[in-house]
């Protein structure tokens, strides 16, 4: 493993039996077809060199910690490649210069863990011969596919806890951006808690960054204080947890089990492991299999809702559970009549929202507050 230090910077590991194997995606992940590219030739394992472009520090036992986690899986599957990775990319021209730093480094396999747009289409445009992949990207090129993960189901899910702890009925959410995996988290948890308390509504508060402990802790004090009891979030951190332990609410997180920075409060989280997935993607380079996909990892298989916490009694984990199971049985929770924050109809009575609208979902749904306009 070798570390490259970034040009400039801001200041669940669980292989399985997928690992070796083509990962299945029984809820179809694929948005849609990439633009028809042949396979890239095959690499040698010890000519291999993967690499990847992280957002925030691998310390922040959120996000970026776990897609470290799916790097060191790559690794240890394939003890022979050499894997590099850079910290707290920026989204600035630094950025480019950081992923052309990768393909000078010899990278035959680049991951972008955030959606880094131009500052990294400009570069796979230049290096055909390498691949790339994107989280969260939806701009498919012929050597650059997207992945990300349908973490709406398990958001739904612990909205349903969330609608029976919850004394007041007001749920806080603290946001990174006001960007569709907000949208999605905050409509879904909505609507799992509204499935138990028809009355609940979600308050958000965007502070405009991925991780800053300062901030989210002072949106979770502020939602506290407008009366929330249990707040949920897409923060790559723990500040909101501890001030929801601090204040006697619950919570519920994202990326990782961090329950220890709050037990009393800590409901679940929302857990992502990216180990297969990526090892099944290097295998395919490796063997000169890999032609670009867009790919959403379902619920079970590489996002989840985390063990239930300790103050979380067992009538509320069994009916949030029973969701859960009815989801991996195929059902869906978004089907219509569904209405936007403004009261016009959306989703028809009887329609189903399709994996698509769900990862773009922009607009926000009747009752939840902060983010449209």
């Amino acid at each position: 493993m070798t570390l490259i230090r970034p040009l400039s910077r801001r200041g669940f590991l669980n292989m399985g039996a997928a690992a070796g194997l083509g990962l299945m995606l029984p809820r179809t992940g694929l948005i849609q077809p990439a633009r028809a590219a042949g396979p890239l030739p095959a690499v040698a394992e010890e000519e291999a060199v993967i690499a990847w472009g992280y957002v925030g520090p691998t310390a922040d036992e959120g996000w970026t910690w776990a897609h470290d986690q799916g790097r060191q899986a790559v690794q240890n599957a394939y003890p022979k490649l050499k894997t590099i990775y850079v910290e707290s990319v920026p989204y600035s021209a630094d950025a480019s210069r950081i992923y052309r730093q990768f393909v000078s480094e010899g990278a035959h396999m680049v991951f972008a863990n955030s959606n880094y747009g131009d500052f990294l289409y400009d570069v796979a445009a230049r290096a055909p011969e390498v691949a790339f992949f994107e989280c969260d990207g939806r701009s498919p090129m012929d050597n650059l596919g997207t992945y990300y993960v349908q973490h709406w189901y398990p958001s739904y899910v612990t909205g349903v806890a969330a609608g029976l702890l919850s004394k007041t009925g007001k749920l806080g959410y603290v946001a990174s951006f006001p960007v569709p995996s907000v949208y999605s988290g905050t409509n879904a948890f909505l609507m799992g808690a509204r499935s138990v308390n028809p009355s609940a509504t979600v308050q958000t508060i965007v502070i405009n960054s991925w991780f800053d402990p300062q901030a989210a802790a002072q949106a979770g004090t502020a939602l506290i204080d407008n009366g929330c009891d249990l707040l949920f979030g897409i923060m790559d951190e723990a500040a909101y947890l501890q001030v929801a332990e601090q204040r006697g609410a619950k919570a519920v997180m994202w990326n990782t089990d961090i329950r220890r920075y709050g037990p009393n409060a800590y409901v679940s989280s929302i857990v992502v492991d990216f180990g297969a997935y990526y090892v099944e993607q290097v295998r395919r380079r490796l063997a000169g299999e890999w032609t670009p996909s867009q790919d959403i990892l379902p619920m079970g298989q590489g996002v989840d809702r985390d063990a239930w916490g300790q103050s979380v009694p067992a009538e509320v984990a069994a009916q949030a559970d029973a969701a859960r199971d009815k989801i991996l049985s195929g059902w869906s929770p978004f089907t219509g009549e569904i209405k936007d924050s403004k009261g016009n109809i959306r989703i028809a009575a009887g329609q189903t929202m399709t994996e698509t609208e769900l990862y773009n979902w922009d607009w926000s749904i009747e009752g939840v507050s902060g983010l449209d306009s």
